[in-house]
């Protein structure tokens, strides 16, 4: 058996042949799976001839990568069979290979001794501190073949099978359970921590919604309504209709019946979650207008400007970090600008200027004046009490050890990347010295850029870091909360 020349030639091939998408199944696995397979064999005794069946079983256990995605198993061992005798193995060592390999099939079911150390080699990482690393590589792979694999369907699979999965030889479970036991414990945890968080109604999410209806109702009635004044969005088209109309109807029936229309579009531009929450929320603040005595605070029109502003905007912000919107212009303005060119700047800026010009020539340009400086003391409020101290960063990293990077951002910060493909290098006096390099894009929190400074220049004290403020995101409602 002429394992090395077998070795060269078939590592060769992986590295030329299989293409980039198999960032999990390529040479490298097969390479980390001979290496392991080696180590256990030696502890679990093996003599030189089944150390060399064993390690040509790893080599090509996954071989069958070259011709096939679906039963590569099968391919690995046709390829087996026509290129072993080459490499002076008998038809009944060549079996036996084919054997050993076919036992990596999932579910591993294995039958003889070699192939329990093949098996255990195979996942070895599930095991080891890397583990994370291998299994996003793992998740990408299988993310390319379904783009509809979610991180949380990802997780599920990952706990299932951790809890199901079982080490076969003694020397793994010895050097391999431990770690193992670990890193499911610490899946776990992200799973129930995602699950929470994706609990439809959070009793945190229902305070949230109380106190922001109740302090927007408090605005309403006790500056804006009383001494008529108007706002921007859905709360001021329903303002300025309730005027219109000279106080006739109600403004708890205007306030619902304008924002209806935007509770059913909000089920298929946002979500369905969203879009009940947006419901209950209408009907409480519509039910606070009819039925609650707020008192009348101030007749000074700079106080109901900034103040009614405020409350207004603290109101609104507080619904928001609950899931849903006391006003609905957000998602009328991505309903619009899924069918336009403009973006929800220009959408909800183009709404604005209309209401206040007819407000403007309905009830004279001091009213409209107000009423502008009302509306932008709200949003600015609404943005702090969304955004807070936490307003949201772009970072780009350019390492060339991006990989350990790449794995500590996803995996210990909880944060989305992107990735580009460069090149670095190019520097003054070593223009020709330069290597190709993946560029690290990842969205944080202004908290979260100290934390991720001091983790990338851990891994790598020459990594290059800049960073520039969101100002604007698109295909969602609530821009900076999860959805709902």
């Amino acid at each position: 058996m002429e394992v090395q020349k077998l070795q060269s030639h078939i590592l060769e091939k992986l590295h030329r042949e299989l293409p980039e998408w198999l960032t999990y199944h390529n040479a490298e696995h097969t390479e980390n799976v001979v290496r392991n397979a080696i180590e256990l064999g030696e502890l679990e005794g093996l003599g030189a001839e089944e150390l060399q069946l064993l390690q040509t079983a790893a080599l090509l256990h996954d071989a069958g990568f070259l011709s096939a995605y679906e039963g590569h198993e099968e391919a690995s061992c046709n390829l087996s069979r026509a290129l072993l005798p080459q490499y002076n193995y008998g038809a009944g060592q060549v079996e036996v290979i084919c054997e050993i390999i076919m036992s990596t099939k999932v579910p591993q079911q294995p039958k003889g001794h070699l192939s329990k150390i093949l098996c255990d080699a195979d996942v070895y990482y599930i095991g080891t501190d890397d583990y994370n690393v291998f299994s996003n590589r793992l998740y990408r792979e299988l993310k390319y073949r379904d783009p509809n694999l979610t991180n949380e369907e990802w997780l599920k699979k990952q706990v299932d099978f951790l809890r199901s999965h079982e080490f076969f030889t003694g020397s793994a479970k010895e050097k391999l359970e431990d770690r193992k036991e670990a890193n499911l414990k610490k899946l776990g945890r992200q799973h129930h921590a995602k699950t929470k968080a994706h609990r439809d109604f959070s009793f945190a999410d229902i305070l949230l919604m109380i106190f922001g209806v109740a302090t927007a109702g408090f605005a309403l009635k006790g500056f804006l309504v009383p001494n008529h004044f108007f706002d921007g969005g859905m709360t001021g088209i329903s303002l300025l209709l309730h005027e219109l109309s000279h106080n006739r109807i109600n403004l708890a029936v205007i306030i619902i019946s304008v924002n209806a229309p935007l509770i059913v579009m909000s089920a298929f531009v946002a979500s369905r979650n969203f879009a009940i929450k947006t419901l209950i929320c209408i009907i409480m603040l519509g039910l606070c207008l009819f039925l609650v005595p707020y008192p009348v605070i101030t007749s000074d029109k700079l106080l109901i400007s900034i103040f009614g502003g405020f409350f207004l905007g603290i109101g609104i912000g507080l619904t928001m970090r609950g899931g849903c919107a006391v006003d609905g212009i957000e998602v009328l303005a991505l309903y619009t600008l899924r069918h336009t060119s403009f973006t929800i700047s220009e959408i909800v800026l183009g709404l604005n200027i209309i209401i206040f010009s007819i407000a403007a020539f309905k009830f004279g340009m001091e009213v409209s004046l107000y009423s502008m400086l009302t509306y932008f003391t709200a949003s600015k409020t609404v943005d702090y009490v969304v955004e807070g101290i936490e307003a949201y960063t772009g970072v780009t990293i350019i390492s060339g050890n991006s990989e350990r990077i790449k794995e500590k951002l996803v995996n210990e910060m909880g944060r989305g990347i992107t990735i580009y493909k460069g090149e670095r290098g190019f520097l003054p006096g070593k223009y020709e010295v330069h290597t190709d390099v993946d560029i690290i894009f990842t969205v944080i929190s202004r908290l979260e850029m100290r934390k991720l400074k001091n983790l990338v220049y851990a891994e790598d004290p020459k990594a290059f870091v800049f960073a520039n403020t969101i100002k604007e995101t698109a295909g969602g409602v609530l821009k900076r909360r999860p959805p709902h």
